[in-house]
């Protein structure tokens, strides 16, 4: 191997390995700062032989309206406890007081946020269809993240 190979192979695992720091990083900043919002689960079939148990997500802000959109913000308000309620969807961040912003992405023709599969260990299919919510972080420039699932009276799902 040539000095010149070696250094551009050097060079490309450090830029590799730096955008997984980012990435970690970043989404660590989400998990530790974010708020806290329950979002309702729209059912979906929760099963699949192929990958094991597992619940596969919709939410029912998404199904609220159709939109052309191939991405943009689904605006929520947050009440006391904790659940999100749709107020409309929109293509910028600016928001009411009260208001909170979620990044969403159309996907096999429906809009997702975020994660749109929950794996669990199998056997434990049972205690995750009492789940109502999904618990996400949310930062203010829409990003999220799914952390679990939560039931009606929105305790979350061991």
């Amino acid at each position: 191997m040539s000095k010149k190979y070696k250094i551009v192979l050097a060079v490309n695992l450090i830029l590799v390995l730096a955008f997984f720091a980012f990435s970690v990083i970043q989404k660590e900043t989400l998990i530790a700062k974010g708020t806290e919002v329950l979002l309702r689960l729209a059912p979906v079939d929760p099963r699949s032989l192929m990958q094991g148990d597992y619940m596969a997500l919709d939410f029912e802000v998404t199904r609220k309206i159709s939109y052309d959109s191939k991405s943009g913000y689904v605006v929520v308000k947050v009440g006391s406890d904790r659940v999100a309620e749709f107020v409309r969807f929109q293509d910028g961040k600016d928001v009411n007081d009260g208001e909170l912003i979620v990044r969403y992405s159309r996907h096999k023709g429906r809009l997702t946020i975020g994660a749109d599969n929950y794996f669990f260990q199998e056997g434990s299919a049972k205690k995750f269809e009492k789940a109502k919510y999904g618990l996400l972080k949310v930062d203010s420039d829409g990003n999220s993240i799914l952390i679990g699932l939560c039931n009606e009276d929105g305790q979350f799902i061991e």
